[in-house]
């Protein structure tokens, strides 16, 4: 009977995430990928959910956040009791990766927050029973049919009494569901078995769970003649009676092992000793059992999309240049030996990927071969994976890609050793220790590796080593000549000393470095003389002692202007060249800016290395030199600037794609930044500081600040004017896509729903911004949501309207993509007075037309208690509300200043009131005073009262409007002016007040006013409600008082 697998189930994470929080500060701003996680995660719709084509199996490039994230969640998930020389604290491990992968406090904050979103693996026991020793014999022969059960029971079964020698009965048929039992097959007639089989166990929470394997003796029928054929001693003739008290065909127990996961290691292989049931056979053998804790369905970029050998790699990669970084006594001296820290992590990752021991050593060859390439250290490291490659060697085991790997990394690292042994005497110089081990290493690394059963069958054609290390050592500079002596006697002395040092030279190699290259090692290395070598003893000017020379620079100083301008002439024409020769195409894996930049930042590397050699010691002459050479450097890059600006077009006009001529302005603002910070490292790497010291006393502090500061900052001011150019053309192509889909959205039908009209803009920009954010530098990618931002304000702004509903929802979902929960722009960024405005508009056009006239009369109320004129005079009245009653008793005293508007230089004033909004009081009539003839200061002196509810007081708009007119017999009746009075100000609307009285209420004045010509923009957008009656009864309303308003536009 095979093994049958267990169900998957649903899984919780196995560390706290406090364990993972970040170190330093909490992050206000994201990384690359990082943005457009952010952004897919603000539009939460299922149609945008839609399942991303993953990268190409095999594919090794990808950006170093994914490979942080990766490591993040293997230590967020990790199982297991850790091992001794491991590190137990998840805290000291974030720390550690945090570091080796150079992360900030805020870019580590937001993966570790997209880490813990993540959905947690499948974990699982791999378990292997690989055999048993000395078990019991239940049949009438001695021996036994063993076959084992095992599973894991989701809840621990400890005993009240560890100690005690009462076993449970059947214990996995009994705790574990029968689809979850994995059964081994029997092996007939022996007491020790060897099963050798695998099983995979999936469960929830290692803290819980416990595994538990059951041994038992499988019994068929037989007859009792048969087993008395068996019978050999008188313990069969016992075995043969128990027999018979038992039911036919049932199982004998042999033994149990219950195990708690969270006692085991990751990877764990041990005998266990076979517990017995009951106190009559206790020694009941042993089982060998081994055991790996792994996961499965890792919902990491990285485990989704490339092969766990291949993350494997990087992962090691980064670590072990870390290492090598940060050992003390220097790269050289590094002889391979991890950190705890390292360890644990690689260990983690390993195990929870479940990689075979060959994929691991593959992948540490791959690893350090090619960091050796870059970070050299001793090469005895790379023996180790090359035993472990030849002795586990099956090329079958590898996919064509793995195969090709292995095969570039051996002839990489060939050649590299070849160059090496070219230049021997500069790269293993006898002056520093040992040297000669680390040459004699190399020569052995390279035998070793061309002697692999592996680099045999992958390089097809066999290299001749020998004979490529002679032709190598044969390659020689050409020799530097000493200085030029002056007198016969000098020149005869020079011609001494030069004649022993080349002697001296010769006996050195034949005595020292000869026997490196001689046949050793069944290697068949053999050099040819190194009598022709004389170019390895170079000669040089000497400043200190039997060679000291003084003032030597005199010699170089009419040169030095014509060498200063040949410097720069090179530099220019080599920098034109390499813009000519870029196709701005990112260079390497995780770089973002191409090739230009690199041969540009050599060639400030070389005049850095340049100024460091030539110490030049006049003080003076070396400030001139020095604003010469900055000069020089600012030329050029702004040169550079120009000509890769112009290039980029070039390259687009030839292929006329708008998406390609995007990438490479992405391109060209990376590489412009990049060059903005190699000119500001000039300062240290140039030593100004130094400089500064050594010309205090012949130049002032200040000259040299406004000189060598003045040209940089300028150099630095127009790289940044260049980037924000380019910054700006790339958010002009972005914006006509963002107008149209947005115009698109505007003259949807309003039947649709939000989600479906706004889908192709979230689309748009999601597909766009993508390729961006991962080929721009987070500053500049600021800079150009930013200006996007702005952009989108302006088009909503314009496409606004009382019948885009669904603009109010897309700028919600905007503002959530463009603020990515921190990652994107700031939310003071976001929420400018442009976005308010906005905000406010479409506020006003999502509102129903009843919301926009109490928000009218809400905005009226406020100008009328901002209002302090009596331009068009003022109405006095007292108002108090009786709770009891709920009536509204209203006072009309007087009025006071108000404007002639009959011919004869007066006015025949009343005041009509009415409780506004109407749809509020519909029950409500409007009540008027009585008219007063030839009155600019009426006195009415008369009473009203209304019948209304208290909570309609309270209600935002509700208002007493008092108009005063004035009365013409023949035509309409004039404006002099209105005022509005809130119910929510009224005395007696507090139930304490109910007794009031109309004495003790004050008097208020109102300040009349008019309705500006201009329009309202309430008023604006009920007008265009055509269908709704009621919306355009208040427009024409409210438009017939502004025809009488004396106010101007």
């Amino acid at each position: 009977m095979g093994p049958r697998r267990a169900q998957s189930s649903t899984k919780g994470s196995t560390r706290c995430d406090a364990e993972l929080s970040p170190v330093g500060s909490d992050r206000d701003q994201g990384g690359g990928l990082c943005w457009c996680e952010h952004l897919r995660a603000a539009i939460r719709y299922k149609c945008l959910q839609e399942p991303r084509p993953s990268a190409a199996p095999g594919s090794h490039s990808f950006p170093l956040a994914l490979l942080y994230q990766e490591v993040l969640y293997t230590i967020r998930h990790r199982l297991g009791k850790p091992q001794p020389q491991h590190v137990a604290d998840s805290r000291e491990l974030c720390a550690y990766v945090q570091e080796a992968f150079g992360m900030d406090a805020e870019e580590h904050g937001a993966i570790l927050q997209q880490v813990q979103e993540l959905e947690s693996p499948i974990f699982c026991l791999k378990a292997t029973v690989k055999e048993a020793k000395g078990i019991l014999g239940k049949d009438v022969s001695g021996f036994s049919d063993p076959y084992c059960l095992l599973g894991i029971a989701s809840k621990s079964q400890e005993l009240a009494h560890p100690d005690s020698k009462r076993r449970l009965k059947a214990v996995v048929k009994d705790l574990i569901p029968e689809d979850q039992i994995h059964r081994t097959q029997i092996i007939s007639q022996t007491l020790n078995p060897v099963w050798d089989e695998t099983f995979i166990l999936e469960f929830e929470d290692i803290e819980t769970a416990s595994f538990h394997l059951d041994m038992w003796d499988s019994d068929t029928v037989e007859s009792v003649r048969h087993k008395l054929g068996e019978l050999t001693d008188l313990h069969g003739l016992k075995r043969i009676f128990k027999d018979a008290r038992k039911d036919k065909g049932q199982d004998d127990f042999l033994g149990n092992v219950v195990l708690r996961l969270k006692d085991l290691h990751c990877w764990d292989d041990r005998w266990y000793q076979l517990e017995p049931r009951t106190e009559t056979y206790p020694n009941r053998g042993q089982c060998h059992l081994q055991f790996l804790l792994t996961h499965k369905k890792r919902a990491t970029t990285c485990s989704r999309t490339q092969p766990s050998y291949t993350v494997h790699r990087h992962l090691l990669q980064q670590l072990v240049s870390h290492e090598i970084l940060q050992h003390q006594a220097g790269s050289t001296a590094w002889d391979g030996e991890l950190s705890p820290h390292a360890s644990t992590v690689l260990y983690l990752h390993a195990t929870q990927k479940d990689l075979s021991d060959f994929h691991q050593v593959m992948a540490q060859w791959l690893a350090y071969s090619k960091l050796y390439q870059s970070l050299e250290f001793n090469s005895s490291c790379l023996l180790h994976q090359i035993t472990s490659i030849e002795y586990q060697w099956v090329q079958e085991r590898l996919r064509p890609e793995q195969k090709a790997e292995l095969a570039e990394s051996f002839q990489s690292l060939l050649t590299y050793g070849l160059s090496l042994i070219r230049r021997y005497r500069i790269i293993f110089p006898l002056s520093v220790s040992r040297s000669t081990e680390r040459l004699q290493s190399l020569l052995r690394v390279l035998v070793q590796m061309c002697k692999m059963k592996a680099f045999r069958e992958l390089c097809t054609l066999s290299p001749d080593l020998p004979g490529m290390v002679s032709e190598a050592l044969k390659v020689v500079g050409p020799p530097h000549p000493p200085p030029t002596p002056t007198c016969m006697e000098e020149n005869g002395k020079a011609l001494a000393k030069l004649l022993l040092e080349v002697i001296g030279d010769l006996q050195q190699c034949q005595k020292i470095w000869n026997k490196f290259f001689i046949r050793w090692d069944d290697g068949g290395l053999e050099a040819p003389c190194h009598h022709h070598a004389l170019g390895g003893a170079a000669f040089s000017i000497h400043r200190d002692g039997p060679l000291a020379l003084s003032d030597f620079h005199q010699w170089f100083k009419e040169a030095v202007p014509q060498w200063l301008q040949k410097a720069y002439s090179i530099a220019l024409e080599r920098a034109q060249r390499a813009v000519q020769m870029d196709q701005l195409t990112p260079f390497g894996e995780h770089n973002k800016h191409s090739t230009s930049t690199v041969d540009l930042s050599t060639c400030y590397a070389q005049i850095v290395k340049t100024w460091q050699q030539l110490n030049w010691p006049d003080p003076e002459e070396a400030f001139m030199i020095m604003v010469k050479l900055v000069e020089d450097m600012c030329k050029i890059a702004l040169m550079y600037c120009r000509l890769i600006k112009e290039r980029a077009e070039a390259l687009s006009l030839c292929e006329q794609n708008e998406g390609e001529a995007a990438n490479r302005l992405c391109i060209v603002v990376n590489n412009i930044k990049q060059l903005r910070l190699l000119i500001l490292k000039l300062p240290l790497q140039l030593d100004w500081a130094q400089l500064e010291r050594r010309t205090g006393a012949v130049i002032d502090r200040q000259q040299i600040q406004h000189t060598l500061h003045h040209q940089l900052d300028s150099a630095v001011s127009c790289l940044d004017h260049e980037v924000q150019d380019v910054v700006q053309a790339l958010a002009t192509k972005l914006e006509a896509g963002i107008a149209r889909h947005i115009q698109e959205l505007s003259a949807s039908n309003n039947a649709q729903e939000p989600e479906d009209s706004i889908l192709p803009l979230m689309k748009f920009l999601e597909s766009e911004l993508q390729y961006l954010n991962e080929h721009l530098v987070q500053e500049n990618f600021k800079s150009l949501l930013a200006l996007l931002w702005h952009h989108t304000l302006a088009v909503l702004t314009a496409a606004a309207g009382p019948q885009v509903p669904s603009l109010q929802h897309c700028r919600k979902l905007l503002e959530l993509c463009f603020h990515a929960e921190g990652c994107g722009l700031p939310l003071e960024t976001l929420h400018s007075s442009a976005f308010l405005s906005l905000e406010s508009r479409l506020a006003l056009c999502s509102s129903s037309s009843r919301k926009l006239i109490q928000k009218y009369f809400s905005n009226r109320i406020q100008e009328q208690l901002d209002i302090s004129s009596e331009k068009y005079g003022a109405v006095t009245i007292k108002a108090l509300y009786r709770p009891a009653e709920q009536k509204l008793r209203v006072e009309v005293l007087n009025a006071a200043n108000l404007i002639p508007l009959d011919s004869n230089g007066s006015s025949d004033p009343f005041v009509q009131l009415t409780l506004e909004p109407r749809h509020e009081f519909p029950e409500v009539v409007a009540r008027s005073t009585q008219c007063k003839r030839n009155e600019l200061h009426p006195l009415f002196d008369e009473a009203f009262e209304f019948l209304i509810p208290s909570e309609k007081c309270r209600q935002d708009g509700a208002c007493l409007l008092l108009t005063v007119f004035d009365y013409d017999t023949l035509g309409a009746n004039d404006l002099e002016g209105e005022a509005f009075f809130p119910l929510c100000h009224v005395r007696g609307l507090d139930a304490d007040e109910d007794q009031a009285d109309m004495g003790w209420v004050p008097q208020t004045r109102l300040p009349l006013t008019h309705p500006k010509p201009s329009g309202d923009e309430i008023l604006q957008l009920l007008e265009c409600r055509k269908g709704d009656k009621e919306a355009q009864a208040f427009v024409k309303l409210r438009k017939q008082r502004a025809k009488q308003s004396k106010e101007t536009a």
